[in-house]
């Protein structure tokens, strides 16, 4: 059985010079600020931010959900380091007008935490 150390390590790192998320619980790197599409969606349980890719994320598996836009297909993602989930990947939508959001990640605002160069 695998202890955490301090010095954890994760799948993936992203670049320092780059403005990016990460999980707030574990501090394992989730999204360049340059992947971000949106930051006005509501997660299930507050503000969430639409992401074009995202890394160290698990997904499960997918499922239909009503959501405030229509029905989607949709897998929750966790973070692979601490499991927290953080939201959902979109895998399919029903509407025409919804498709932009299939293959793109939701993550909310209150699982991530901003490192790298913001101020």
């Amino acid at each position: 059985q695998p202890r955490l150390t301090r010095g954890a390590t994760f799948r993936s790192y992203l670049p320092r010079c780059h403005r990016t998320y990460s999980c707030v619980h574990c501090r394992a790197h989730l999204a360049k600020h340059d992947e971000l599409i949106s930051k006005s969606f509501q997660g299930s349980h507050g503000r969430a931010y639409l992401f074009n890719s995202v890394v160290n994320v698990g997904c499960g598996p997918a499922e239909q959900r009503l959501l405030l836009t229509g029905l989607h297909s949709v897998a929750d993602i966790f973070c692979e380091s601490c499991k927290t989930t953080l939201g959902w990947k979109y895998e399919q939508a029903f509407e025409t007008s919804q498709k932009y959001k299939e293959g793109k990640y939701i993550i909310e605002m209150s699982h991530m935490v901003k490192d790298n160069g913001w101020d």
